[in-house]
């Protein structure tokens, strides 16, 4: 079953911390975000493998946008 991370809040992606096929743990980092001129880390809430990376560096994402696929 596909897993998502969504975007906790509106913002500019800045970093995107993983790769598909990477290996993620619930809490790690995946994607980190400014918002309001702050850095915001978006964690995975679930482990597994991501299958699917839906946003690059520079793009403005909306909050409950799909940021990464996971799978088991």
């Amino acid at each position: 079953m596909m897993k998502q991370v969504v975007a906790n809040m509106a913002g500019t992606v800045i970093n995107v911390l993983v790769n598909t096929g990477d290996s993620v743990q619930p809490g790690s980092d995946v994607v980190m975000l400014e918002s309001m001129k702050m850095e915001v880390p978006v964690t995975a809430e679930a482990a597994g493998i991501v299958a699917q990376v839906k946003v690059t560096i520079g793009d403005f994402v909306n909050e409950g946008d799909v940021l990464i696929e996971i799978e088991d």
